[in-house]
């Protein structure tokens, strides 16, 4: 096995000596498009195997084993002139995505629209490819440490200042999907999929109940299906899906989700299962909005994605959907959105996180709001998810771990009956839609098993302040209505 970790490391040093490559940003866009070639390569090789007829989407000089694979290959001025002048403009613009390796094909292209060579020096380019090349994507080993590979790649993109991107931690989503439990057959969405985090953990959770033949196999592959808006995202949700098996993955599309106008979303584009982590804190470009009733027109992406996901769910599709506290006591449109989902959907059930899960991205607190379409809703259990024994944050080296959502699980019960089963306890309590709608939609309710705790972290007061504004502006909003009111009156 590889020293994987330290190969990355070794990667990042040579790519620091290079003049053209500046800054976090392009440094991580130039390794995630060599690791894209190297995987692809080694699929191929597995494909080969499997395959008599198997025929590669790319030229035969264009193959990573023909240009890159030989440690004393091309270097210096000749490997950058082939990949400045043979390799980008070929992948980007010259492949054939007609006939039997047409799809596959255009997943290259679709990756490759957005990426650049940002690396000046072909000396430091082949010492870079020569690492890569140490690591066979064929072993199991080498393919499950690689998936470490992706938080650094994201913590480091965090750095760089790509606010309101927050890698998804894998207990997260290994805990969605498995309560989800999405079905063999059950088309499965991420509208924001990032690097494919809740479509890997769907595959995993498919293959491991469900697929027992090569037909299975072939229904787990059509009903994967994922868009992400930013190249950098989306080439690493496209490796991932590689790397677990999904060989010709062009369900998973570069685009945004929300720049569709809602009305052009029709029965055909509605799924059953939904499970995603828009993005949060962020403001879509000027004119995304008009595409939503006027009712729900906002910049703030979450909300966006949440009209949308309500939209795109089939009846009795399920979703889960990771959003922070803004969303349970905002104001304005935000009420509308809630009073929507509340009608249209049951929110059976919502998870409250504790400080620091996404831990070191964002200090955020966040929550777990899992609905089905069809019925409205009357009444929300809340479970308030506790810190396990003895820690008192998360952080990158303990991270949270899937195991802990074990009581949760054990809880949960079934949906067919409503629940019976679930009880109250010290962790988990139930409101119903007239409290929720005496409070005006207010979601934001704190656990009444626990006294009342005084907080000094800052975003839990900034988050508080927020709280405490919406109520004023609202208070301010029903006195000028009954000012309006008394002077029409007096008329």
């Amino acid at each position: 096995m590889s020293n994987v970790s330290g190969i990355i490391k070794s990667i990042q040093d040579i790519m620091r000596k290079d003049v053209g490559v500046d800054g976090d940003a392009q440094r991580i866009s130039q390794l995630v498009w060599m690791f894209f070639l190297k995987i692809f390569d080694d699929r191929e090789a597995e494909l080969e195997l499997l395959e008599d007829d198997y025929k590669s989407p790319l030229p035969a000089h264009l193959r990573w084993r023909a240009w890159a694979k030989d440690s004393e290959g091309m270097t210096g001025d000749e490997l950058s002139d082939f990949v400045n002048l043979q390799l980008f403009p070929t992948l980007k613009n010259k492949l054939n995505t007609l006939g039997p390796s047409g799809k596959r094909a255009l997943v290259v292209k679709d990756v490759f629209e957005d990426a650049y060579n940002y690396m000046k020096s072909g000396t430091l380019m082949r010492q870079v490819i020569n690492k890569i090349c140490e690591i066979n994507f064929n072993t199991k080993e080498d393919r499950h440490t690689f998936g470490s590979i992706y938080e650094q790649i994201l913590k480091d993109l965090q750095s760089a200042g790509n606010a309101g991107e927050f890698y998804t931690p894998r207990a997260v989503t290994k805990f969605i999907v498995d309560r989800v439990a999405p079905q063999l057959e059950e088309t499965v969405l991420d509208p924001a999929c990032g690097t494919g985090g809740f479509l890997s953990c769907t595959i995993e959770h498919k293959r491991k109940n469900y697929v027992k033949s090569a037909a299975d196999e072939e229904t787990l592959q059509a009903t994967i299906n994922g868009v992400e808006k930013k190249s950098m995202p989306h080439m690493l949700c496209v490796t991932n899906m590689i790397l677990h098996g999904i060989d010709i993955p062009t369900n998973i599309k570069h685009d945004n989700t929300l720049s569709r106008p809602l009305r052009d979303y029709t029965n055909k584009d509605r799924v059953k299962v939904i499970v995603t982590n828009p993005p949060f804190g962020g403001m879509e470009e000027d004119g995304i909005e008009n595409n939503f009733p006027a009712t729900f027109r906002t910049r703030e992406t979450a909300d966006l994605f949440m009209t949308l996901i309500i939209h795109l769910l089939k009846d009795q599709g399920r979703a889960a959907v990771v959003l922070p506290d803004g969303f349970f006591f905002g104001e304005g449109m935000k009420t509308r959105l809630k009073e929507k989902l509340l009608a249209e959907c049951n929110l059976h059930t919502i998870v409250r996180l504790p400080n620091g899960v996404f831990n070191p991205y964002t200090g955020i607190k966040t929550n777990l709001l899992f609905f089905t379409k069809g019925q409205p809703t009357e009444q929300i259990w809340y479970y308030e998810h506790p810190y396990p024994a003895g820690v008192v944050s998360y952080n990158k080296t303990k991270p949270m771990r899937f195991e802990e959502f074990q009581p949760e699980i054990d809880w949960w019960g079934s949906e067919a009956d409503g629940f019976a089963a679930r009880v109250e306890t010290e962790q988990a309590w139930k409101v119903s839609i007239e409290e929720v709608r005496a409070r005006n939609y207010n979601l934001d309710l704190k656990n009444p098993h626990v006294a009342e705790q005084i907080s000094h972290d800052p975003d839990e007061l900034l988050a508080k302040y927020a709280r405490q504004q919406a109520e004023v502006a609202a208070i301010r909003e029903a006195l000028k209505k009954e000012l309006m009111g008394c002077l029409g009156k007096g008329k």
